[in-house]
């Protein structure tokens, strides 16, 4: 009961004529984005950072986080037409997608996906609404041991879980820990790490990294690529009508991705891509035809959008009520929300009820809002994937600059974005993903932070963090997550070794 009122004073937030304009603001954005293959949710979140500074907190989290499941919704679209994924998360939906739209039938997908989507954002919301409280009462009970082993387990998870080498995610971790320690250390006052620039006094900025390694290193990674395919015949809202045969077929896929993004969203370092291949893998697993998936299977569309939707709707549920991101995006949201002077945790529910409850419920609104932009304009994301990137990548690199430059009117900020903006596009390159950076810059300074908190309570004793049930526990699972790294890499090695 108390949830349904806490849920109805959030929609008396969400409802008021700022925070739907910037929730339409961001949907539209993120759809935008999402469509364009190479741009992507991330790169907008980064680029758009500076305007959350004149915005109210709320305001400016519901415009983020609006961008970011609206570019889950958006990036089935050129994944389906093109086979061209606007996203990591909808990379599955071009292996069942692509074949449909080949087969003519791009519009029945479009439209499942759409439906898909909505379907799992909406589990994912009821579940954010009902888990949150609990999860917060009992971070409740965490000292700050407990929130250092939760940083270390959540950033090792993240980089276990990366596309490449996990040696190259932990590697990329200690680098991101590293940048964060540049500046004035808060505990002694000394300087670190700045070799006498006064730029640096305060540190590196967030945007500015954010922008480098995600905006630009982005944009010169697109345009290095071939854009490959050819749009599709204009796709009409007649011709986006499933059959019954579609829906029947796509109901309990649609539940069981719902099911998989959400318990995956939750966990740091997983996220919508995971769980969307995941959700592929099960559907293909269960069903009496597997052979179908990879020809234009309608499951092995619907379900990972289902999923990768939950996921994205759930990721928030750690980010806000323990301040762990699950993933890079969630990393920049919560830098966003410290720029502002909050601090996610337990008690933010209580001392920002108005953020919390609100962001709830803008979900809900966003979610409509999109079902109604993906269904009747979807000729209008269609024609988007025509604009030629000759235009659109020097406008975003513009925007880029422009947006760093006016935090602190410095241009030293626009030469560190260019500096990471190549620098990102190397270590993309050499196969180091810039994610496990940005959760190691994010999150280095306040392990540094809890780890000096939990040494003055101990008086410098160590043994501290296995005492304590809750540190101890998420240590060992640490403990075991590199373990079964290792095993795996083992494993690997054994099995090319026999090949060869």
């Amino acid at each position: 009961m108390e949830t349904l009122v806490n849920l109805v004073d959030g929609f008396s937030y969400a409802l008021t004529p700022v925070n739907l304009f910037y929730c339409f603001f961001g949907v539209a954005l993120g759809t935008f984005v999402g469509v364009l293959p190479g741009i992507g949710s991330m790169a907008a979140i980064s680029i758009l950072l500076p305007i959350t500074f004149y915005l109210e907190p709320t305001t400016a989290l519901v415009m983020l986080a609006g961008i970011y499941y609206g570019g889950e919704y958006g990036g089935s679209t050129a994944s389906i037409l093109l086979r061209l994924p606007g996203s990591a998360s909808s990379a599955v939906a071009c292996l069942d997608g692509y074949p449909m739209a080949k087969q003519g039938r791009a519009g029945p997908a479009l439209c499942m996906t759409s439906l898909a989507s909505f379907a799992g954002g909406a589990v994912g919301i009821a579940l954010m609404a009902a888990c949150s409280p609990l999860l917060a009462q009992f971070a409740l009970s965490f000292g700050p041991a407990d929130y250092f082993a939760v940083m270390v387990l959540g950033l090792l998870a993240s980089a276990a879980v990366t596309q490449g080498s996990p040696v190259k995610g932990v590697v990329m971790i200690c680098l991101g820990v590293a940048l964060g320690c540049v500046g004035t250390d808060t505990g002694s006052g000394l300087q670190r790490y700045t070799f006498g620039v006064p730029e640096l006094f305060d540190g590196i900025d967030l945007v500015a990294i954010a922008m480098g390694l995600f905006g630009l290193s982005e944009v010169i990674s697109s345009i290095t690529q071939l854009r490959g395919g050819t749009v599709l015949a204009k796709v009409r809202l007649r011709d986006m009508v499933p059959t019954r045969k579609d829906v029947t077929n796509s109901v309990t896929p649609i539940a069981r991705g719902s099911v998989i993004g959400c318990i995956l969203g939750v966990l740091p370092g997983t996220g919508p891509t995971i769980a969307a291949f995941l959700s592929y893998a099960v559907e293909k697993r269960v069903s009496k035809t597997p052979k179908r998936f990879g020809h234009g299977a309608i499951e092995g569309v619907t379900a990972p959008e289902a999923a990768n939707n939950a996921a994205a709707q759930t990721s928030f549920i750690p980010t806000l009520t323990l301040g762990i991101p699950g993933s890079a995006t969630m990393a920049l949201i919560l830098g966003a929300l410290m720029i502002h002077g909050i601090t996610p945790g337990p008690n933010l529910m209580a001392s920002h009820p108005e953020m919390f409850w609100g962001l709830v419920a803008s979900f809900v609104i966003g979610n409509a809002l999109l079902l109604l932009l993906n269904i009747p304009l979807i000729g209008l994301w269609v024609s988007l994937l025509r604009i030629p990137y000759s235009i659109l990548y020097p406008a975003v690199i513009a925007l880029i600059c422009i947006g760093v430059y006016s935090l602190n009117y410095n241009t030293f900020d626009v030469l560190t974005v260019l500096v990471l903006g190549c620098a990102g596009y190397g270590m993309r390159l050499l196969g180091f993903e810039p994610a496990p950076l940005l959760m190691g810059f994010i999150l280095g300074p306040l392990m540094e932070q809890y780890f000096r908190r939990a040494m003055l309570l101990s008086q410098g004793d160590v043994s501290v963090f296995i005492d304590r049930p809750i540190s101890a526990t998420v240590l060992f699972v640490s403990f075991a997550i590199l373990v079964m790294v290792g095993v795996a890499k083992v494993r690997n090695r054994r099995k090319i070794a026999a090949v060869d």
